[in-house]
């Protein structure tokens, strides 16, 4: 009885392992993404300047190539509808970094050099939010939200800063010739240079960035590339000089999907790749005034400097492999102001005390099944507070405002611009799914949704404000000012 026994034992266990081998082992994969999805995930956030909605191979750019970024798009998910709340540099940059509308910060337009204002160190930035978690944070690239120490990076939550404190074309040899002072090159809050060799500027903040990720890569961090290119002046290293069929700017484009791989490939050498979510997107639409040295928006209308939506759809991929399902591609409406509340979602951080605009779009992010923009619309404001446009879901109102146009004519060659033309708009209406590059005027046709549209419009301006109603919004707050003494 007692061998009978032994030999049951005997043959149970090795029943148990035949069933395991039929069924198979336990997926170490899963094992290591379960593992990973009950850490804070890493946030890394690619952020370009100029660059147009067509100027990545897999949003049909006919002429340069971008391998790293379509991988990234056939590992993630890439979004169709994604949008920036201005079309231009310093506003597009304070809604990224503080989930709220750039004017209910005080901030308009492309902040110039010695302006004495920035971004208010009492608003909460990424960086600020998921510092009490024990996230490292660190910046390299342009700034724009203030040029004086205390505005700079350091004073805003990021424990490194590294690069231009605003546009590289605010420098002595601007083409048009404006007169513009010495470009500082920033490390920190000190100046280590003046007009610095821009040809390295993409390569050094990536080496900066992999730095960075390599140690932090045992604790849980934030990092935010807000490359200086494409804006013009276009400068590229000579690892890439002459390689693009698309000329200088598609040299450009190259190099800087040579350094999303850059990241992407540190992340995978160092076992981070499957917590880490990776953000890239544009801070606005192609400066089509400069030609042979913009990007494209097609098929948008217009461009940089406007509301249409060439000016403020860009291209946004996500990678974050142990959450975002591969080859996801997403039609849903969003925009950087919901970043920060999604990561905050993310991570498990508190939202800033003051109030923001944006809203988590995690399920969309997440590739959910039903999942929904959670806004009743986005507003778009240009200049100085100026209320042009409202999206909600598929359609977009545009408001009597002037925006600049070539009107078909091509732009400049050799790093100059052409000057724009001005053009006057009444109330219009799109309907941006079925008509992406905006080119029927259906507000006759649907006057219940322009009737929709100017009341939440007039909720906007409430809050917001208008100048062109002469409307002062109540939820505006102070921006950030300096005094700064003069010599």
């Amino acid at each position: 009885m007692k061998h009978v026994c032994v030999f049951s034992k005997y043959l149970f266990v090795l029943l148990s392992l035949l069933y395991l081998v039929a069924c198979g082992a336990p997926d170490k994969q899963k094992e290591k993404e379960q593992e990973a999805s009950k850490e804070p995930p890493n946030i890394v956030i690619i952020f370009t300047d100029d660059q147009g909605y067509q100027d990545v191979g897999c949003y049909g750019s006919p002429d340069i190539q971008t391998p790293n970024l379509d991988q990234m798009a056939s590992e993630g998910i890439r979004f169709t509808n994604f949008y920036v709340s201005q079309p231009v540099c310093s506003a597009s940059r304070a809604s990224l970094l503080t989930g709220c509308y750039p004017n209910r910060l005080g901030i308009h337009g492309a902040l110039w050099p010695g302006a004495e204002m920035g971004l208010n160190p009492d608003e909460t930035t990424i960086a600020e939010m998921l510092k009490p978690l024990g996230y490292a944070t660190a910046i390299y690239g342009k700034w724009h939200l203030g040029d004086v120490p205390e505005l700079l990076p350091e004073r805003q939550g990021f424990d490194d800063y590294y690069g231009l404190p605003y546009s590289n074309d605010m420098w002595p040899h601007h083409p048009e010739g404006m007169k513009f002072p010495d470009l500082p090159l920033i490390d920190g809050e000190e100046i280590i240079a003046y007009n610095p060799d821009q040809t390295k500027l993409t390569t050094t903040y990536t080496e900066k960035a992999v730095e960075f990720i390599e140690q932090n890569k045992d604790r849980p961090f934030f990092l935010y590339l807000p490359h200086s290119m494409p804006h013009v002046p276009l400068f590229v290293s000579d690892k890439f000089k002459g390689k693009s069929p698309r000329g200088l700017y598609g040299d450009v484009i190259m190099e800087i999907d040579w350094s999303v791989g850059e990241i992407l490939k540190t992340l995978e050498q160092y076992d981070l790749e499957e917590n880490t979510l990776v953000i890239f997107t544009s801070d606005n639409g192609p400066w089509l005034s400069y030609g042979e040295h913009s990007g494209s928006a097609l098929p948008l209308r217009e461009g940089k400097g406007t509301t249409w939506e060439g000016g403020v759809r860009v291209p946004c991929i996500m990678k974050w492999p142990s959450n975002i399902p591969a080859g996801k591609v997403s039609n849903i409406s969003a925009m950087t102001i919901d970043l920060l509340p999604t990561i905050a979602e993310f991570t498990g951080a508190q939202l800033p005390e003051k109030k923001i605009d944006g809203k988590s779009i995690a399920p969309i992010v997440l590739g959910k099944a039903n999942a929904k923009n959670p806004h009743e619309a986005y507003y778009f404001y240009y200049r100085r507070n100026e209320l042009q446009a409202v999206l909600s879901d598929h359609w977009k109102l545009y408001l009597p405002h002037t925006y600049r146009s070539l009107n078909g004519r091509e732009g400049g060659k050799e790093g100059f611009p052409v000057k724009y033309d001005m053009n006057e708009m009444d109330v219009e209406l799109y309907n941006v799914r079925d008509d992406i590059s905006e080119t029927k005027n259906v507000a006759s046709e649907h006057q219940d949704i322009v009737e929709k549209l100017l009341a939440l419009a007039d909720k906007s301006r409430e809050e917001l404000g208008d100048a062109l109603t002469n409307k002062e919004g109540k939820g505006v707050r102070p921006v950030g000012k300096v005094q700064v003494e003069k010599e």
